[in-house]
């Protein structure tokens, strides 16, 4: 809406009590200081270290299949380090390992015994309905 000569012009300050315009910041340049920002202490958490999965006496090796079982998700997936808590050299180590064994068919390459047998007994659970279903009619 433009001024008309009738209407007298609007002070910039007026309009920023309505909202239409928002208010100039007004800092004494002298007196300012900005208030330095307190960091809040966060919680201490206990810093328990967990023991390897890895024993000191334990060897990687291929033919070790117990050990590198541990490492091996029931999909056959080998697990990540931040998940099982290794080391990077035991990690590669590991990684080596299950490789050989894979390629010597001391493993599998895709998914476990196990899993297929948790599938087999969930579907046992389920019961098993005979004929058509009927619907609940509202």
């Amino acid at each position: 809406m433009r001024p008309t000569q009738s209407e007298p012009k609007k002070d910039p300050d007026q309009d920023s009590s309505q909202g239409l315009l928002p208010k100039p910041k007004k800092f004494p340049t002298s007196k300012f200081k900005p208030r330095p920002w307190k960091r809040r202490r966060r919680p201490s958490k206990s810093k328990r270290r967990r023991p390897s999965p890895i024993k000191p006496g334990d060897i990687i090796d291929y033919r070790n299949i117990s050990l590198i079982g541990r490492f091996i998700s029931q999909q056959g997936k080998i697990l990540p380090r931040r998940v099982k808590r290794v080391t990077l050299k035991q990690q590669r180590d590991l990684t080596l390992s299950i490789k050989q064994a894979r390629i010597l068919s001391s493993l599998p390459y895709h998914a476990t015994d196990k899993l297929f047998e948790i599938k087999r007994e969930l579907t046992a659970r389920k019961k098993r309905t005979k004929g058509f279903r009927k619907r609940n009619k509202k």
